[in-house]
């Protein structure tokens, strides 16, 4: 089948739809290039074919995303929870190397990200629950990248496209996190990985594919082939994608279609340490955003 796409097992069964109103959820596999990728898909009650929406993490992330302290729920899951409320299916996905998912971080390029989502687009394309013909893709940071370039490769008409505070140019943007000196390292290190340290304190390695894939693929090229409605949420106060505005209006200048940037005093995490409002508003203007898509 293209891309590996098959489907494997389902991990968890259905919870019950009587069970406190809750949309229901599942896990998934689907298998790219021999390795495992693991997904939740989340069905809303009651909706026959619902459209449906791919959510794409960001780096080191996975597919709850971060957990919003106030709230002891990932932004990613709670993002699912809200949309299922209005009648979206979605499928959030561990990529390859990341949470649940097989493979190893270290081997992570941003080609194979790119290949798990369009696998997860074809997943979800044929699995036989959602609209295949509704289906919309959302994804942060690195995802957001990650989303621009499968928006403009993907055979499957999107709905819309959501890319929060998404990278438009990798190789500073790992620069900035890594060091510069680092990336020139990770460049010529081969099979052997490098070891990176965040700015939060987090330890990652990562072999020189990865520093190569960045340069190998535009963003901001891939987004002129989509020509469907794009929404671009940014943030002033972004010290990881930034600067903001203009690293968010690229995007839109490269696009031919229907459009919106939607900024906001916010941070790469949508100030999700101070609470929940912040992100409550991505999620419910995202949420408005696919609703006019799919009219």
């Amino acid at each position: 089948m293209s891309r590996m796409v098959v489907m494997v097992a389902a991990l968890c069964g259905v919870l019950s739809a009587a069970a406190a109103g809750q949309a229901a959820e599942k896990n998934v596999e689907f298998t790219v290039d021999g390795q495992t990728v693991v997904g939740t898909l989340n069905l809303p009650d009651g909706v026959v074919k619902p459209p449906a929406v791919l959510l794409l993490h960001g780096f080191t992330g996975s597919r709850d995303e971060l957990e919003i302290p106030a709230a002891k729920e990932g932004i990613f899951r709670r993002a699912a929870r809200i949309w299922a409320a209005r009648g979206f299916a979605s499928l959030r996905i561990d990529f390859r190397g990341n949470g649940d998912s097989g493979g190893a971080f270290a081997d992570m390029t941003l080609q194979g990200q790119v290949k798990d989502a369009l696998a997860a687009l074809d997943l979800l394309a044929s699995e036989g629950e959602v609209d295949k013909d509704r289906i919309a893709l959302v994804g942060w940071s690195m995802g957001g990248a990650v989303g621009a370039i499968v928006a403009g490769r993907t055979t499957h008409k999107l709905t819309s496209v959501s890319l929060w505070a998404p990278g438009t140019n990798m190789p500073a943007s790992v620069a900035l996190l890594f060091g510069a000196d680092l990336v020139k390292q990770g460049l010529a290190s081969g099979d052997a990985p490098v070891t990176a340290k965040l700015p939060w304190g987090a330890e990652v390695s990562l072999k020189s594919g990865f520093f190569r894939s960045l340069y190998a693929i535009d963003p901001v090229a891939e987004i002129a082939r989509y020509k469907g409605p794009l929404l671009v949420a940014v943030g002033t106060k972004d010290d990881v994608v930034f600067p903001q505005p203009i690293a968010g209006q690229v995007l839109l200048d490269n696009h031919d279609g229907p459009e919106e940037l939607w900024v906001q005093p916010m941070d790469h995490a949508f100030n999700a340490f101070e609470g929940v409002e912040m992100v409550d508003a991505l999620i419910a203007k995202t949420g408005d955003f696919i609703a006019a898509g799919i009219k």
